[in-house]
This record gives C-alpha cells, structure tokens and sequence, in this order.
C-alpha cells in the first residue's frame, strides 16, 4: 500500500494512493495535483542519516570506505512533501541533492539483529538530503548546518509498505535536474544493508514507530539553481519532485 499524508482545504487527510487518486480513509477521493502533499511520516522523533554508505560515493570524494556506518542526524524543520519548495540560502555557492532509500520504523526496538529486521520496518519512501557543500568540512562535523537548513529533506511522495516492497537490496535510483540525469546508482552497492543498519543502530540506540533511516547516496552529486526542478526516483517506490526557489522569494 502507498500511504499518503495531504493538505485538502486547509485539512490533512491521511490515506493511500490508488490508481492515481489520494483516497482518503473515508474513500473520498482526491485528484493529486489538488492538494499539498505533505511528507508520509507523521510522526519521527528522530532521522538518522548515514554519510559515505554507497562504495562509490567515498571513491568520488578521493575518501576510503569507513568500516563502521557514519551517522549524523537529519532534523526536522527539514522535512516538505512532494512538490515541496527547497530555498536556496542566500550566499550558498554550492547545493546539491542526494537521492535516498528512507527506512521508516514501525514498532519500538532495541538490540534488533540483522536477520529480525524486516519484523520493525513499517515501509519505505524517497528522501533527497539536500546539502550546502560549502559547509561540508573538517569543522563542520557533524554536518548540522550544511543538511539543516529548512526545506532540506524532501520526503515522499508516499510510502510504501514493507509487504509490497519485501525486498530492497536491488533497487535502482534515479535523479534528474531539469528531466537531465545527473545520479544513477543501487541499492545493491550499499556498504551497510538496510539490514546491518538497523542492527547497529539498535545495539545503541532505541528506535520509537515513525524514526527513520536514510541510508545514503550513491555517487553523482552536482550543483542546483533557483529555478531548477529535482526528481529523485526509487524503482518500487516512485518519483519526489521539488523545485528550488531563492530565499529572496520567500520573503
């Protein structure tokens, strides 16, 4: 099932996507470019982003592999649905997207091992962790600022249940940037399966329904404009588009 969260007439409607119509939980039906989309997850008390999980993608910034998962934090104020602006900071030189696998959490977790985890996924959708590179240093770790800036973690458009995606070790990513292909990559070349994640994670941390994983980026990062539309896509899940406006327009 996709499930969809939406803004109708100032109200949010939680329901699925069908046979494209928004069907609302009580089988009102939607056209979908009549509402704003919000991000599928409604509730997260955290997301936790994951840096250099792709092989390629170490490889693209002259960096080795790390061994362990490297993890920091995607926050809240981040997150717009599908069709969702992305504001370009004033003074920002270089942005980027980068296309992810999200893993939403459905049930309270600790110690999960790798072989249990399906049993805590509710479902998948696509993030695009937008980044300002400028700030993507030595003294900048953690990258809070860099991936922090409101708008920066497009979510959607819907998700997608974990029984009618049982499998997400060979999925293909797509992004395109005014409909040119800039990124290509799959989930086959994560360093750390969504599986091995999740039982690192846990090992540590306890993870509540709605908590997500964004699991990296393959290789293919390159720079956005005011004016630009993004669309990232994950085969078995759909397409996120947002388009990238300049500060100076919200204002």
């Amino acid at each position: 099932m996709k499930l969809v969260r939406v803004v109708v007439n100032g109200r949010i409607v939680d329901g699925r996507y069908e046979e494209g119509q928004i069907v609302g939980t009580d089988s009102t039906r939607y056209d979908p470019d009549e509402v704003v989309w919000l991000p599928p997850v409604a509730h997260s008390s955290k997301a936790i982003g994951l840096a250099l999980n792709y092989s390629d993608r170490a490889v693209e910034f002259n960096l080795d592999n790390p061994e362990a998962p490297v993890l920091f934090n995607k926050n809240p104020n981040t997150f717009v649905g599908h069709k969702g602006k992305v504001i370009y900071p004033t003074g920002a030189e270089y942005v980027h997207y980068e296309n992810e696998l999200v893993v939403v959490i459905g049930q309270r977790c600790r110690r999960v091992k790798a072989e249990r985890a399906a049993e805590v996924i509710l479902g998948y959708t696509i993030g695009n962790d937008v980044t300002v590179r400028d700030f993507v240093t030595n003294y900048y770790r953690p990258p809070i600022k860099a991936k922090g800036f409101d708008t920066f973690g497009p979510l959607g458009p819907w998700l997608v249940t974990a029984d009618e995606l049982p499998d997400v070790s060979n999925l293909e990513l797509r992004t395109t940037v005014n409909g040119e292909i800039r990124q290509q990559g799959n989930t086959r070349d994560l360093t750390h399966s969504v599986p091995e994640l999740i039982e690192y994670i846990t090992a540590f941390m306890t993870l509540e329904p709605g908590d997500m994983i964004w699991t990296g980026s393959p290789q293919g990062i390159s720079h956005i404009f005011p004016g630009d539309v993004m669309v990232c896509e994950i085969d078995g899940i759909g397409a996120l588009e947002n388009e990238v406006i300049a500060e100076e327009q919200t204002q």
